[in-house]
């Protein structure tokens, strides 16, 4: 096993687990990315998105850029949400401007019933970068893993990649609920074994992006994202080498939801922008942490903007007490138009204002 420096700010891993922190930490979903000029240099020279991610020294390298840049709280693994359905043989590629797309999506009994769960030796590309990335970072903060939720990779397995209504896997859902089961169920065991790998190759903390959970209808949403969700939490490692891994749960359009996902077992359930911090925190108290909530677009704001939206934000949050925590993110990815000056807007307002907080 390899063997890593300490952990020099642990600020991130201690928000998660409800413990005192000097101030907010923070770390930006898709942080390694388009926004970035560096990013799309890297991804010149891999020639393809694919390269890039399956090739550990580039994932290493982006993932490391926006550290360079910012003063962030925590990097996170570059890879893509469906490398797993890719190692179940689904064919995945990119098309020029259309997103990923699988060559043989699950359309019929006979194909979700030959649907197995990869072994995770056609994973080692991921495990790999999740070593070299750790090893690289030094201890400087902590490296998140993560996946896919069961039914977002389905999303994409049935439909056969991107899609604006969920047409395919929705018709499937109410028409053959029990092919949607089965898939489910495959994905929720790939996914365990999948992050506990990541965990075992060094990820201090995980996070299960359940992006399309919001398009479901309610009671539909418990029965085929929240319960497959609590199989993958249930599954996990929490613990390595005595320290505690943390896992964040984020279901974009989940606010209706937020008692039952804080209730799966996770440390902690990532917001969108739609809702409201404070809001959160009274409906759920000290049962987890959370993360978010700001709308990406605010970074396309002024300076003055920037700032205020962040301590609006801190405010509504409200001041940290004992068993809570709160980690700074976005609502959701940023925007590859983002200006990168606006991110050091935002980080510098969030560590500064957040300071400021807890010393009045």
């Amino acid at each position: 096993m390899p063997s890593f420096s300490p952990l020099k700010n642990d600020t991130f891993i201690r928000a998660l687990l409800r413990q005192p922190t000097d101030y907010t930490p923070l770390w930006l979903m898709r942080q390694a990315g388009r926004y970035l000029p560096e990013y799309r240099a890297t991804r010149a020279r891999a020639g393809s998105f694919l390269g890039l991610a399956k090739n550990p020294d580039y994932a290493t390298e982006v993932t490391l850029q926006p550290l360079a840049r910012y003063p962030l709280d925590a990097a996170i693994l570059f890879s893509d949400i469906l490398t797993v359905p890719d190692a179940m043989g689904l064919g995945l590629y990119f098309a020029d401007g259309e997103g990923p797309k699988f060559e043989r999506p699950l359309r019929d009994e006979q194909a979700v019933m030959a649907l197995r769960a990869p072994e995770l030796g056609s994973l080692q590309y991921v495990f790999d970068a999740v070593t070299q990335i750790r090893t690289e970072l030094d201890g400087r903060v902590p490296l998140i893993g993560f996946s896919g939720s069961p039914w977002t990779l389905a999303c994409y397995m049935v439909e056969g990649g991107g899609s604006d209504d969920h047409r395919t896997v929705k018709s499937m859902l109410y028409s053959r609920p029990d092919l949607l089961h089965h898939i489910l169920k495959i994905n929720a065991a790939a996914v365990a074994a999948y992050l506990n790998a990541q965990i075992d190759a060094g990820a201090q903390a995980l996070m299960i992006f359940d992006t399309w959970g919001g398009a479901l209808a309610d009671g539909v949403y418990q029965a085929f994202s929240l319960a497959y969700m609590q199989q993958v939490v249930a599954q996990l490692k929490r613990e390595k080498d005595g320290v505690r891994i943390p896992v964040i749960v984020f279901t974009k359009g989940g606010g209706l939801w937020l008692e039952q996902i804080a209730d799966i077992g996770a440390d902690a359930v990532g917001l969108d922008w739609t809702v409201n911090l404070g809001e959160a925190r009274r409906r759920v108290g000290v049962r987890v942490a959370f993360q978010g909530t700001l709308d990406p677009v605010v970074l396309f704001a002024g300076e003055q903007q920037i700032r205020a939206e962040v301590q609006k934000l801190l405010a509504s949050f409200g001041p940290p007490s004992a068993g809570s925590g709160h980690v700074f993110n976005l609502g959701h990815g940023i925007s590859q138009f983002t200006p990168p000056e606006a991110v050091m807007t935002m980080v510098d307002a969030v560590h500064s204002l957040s300071r400021l907080s807890r010393h009045l």
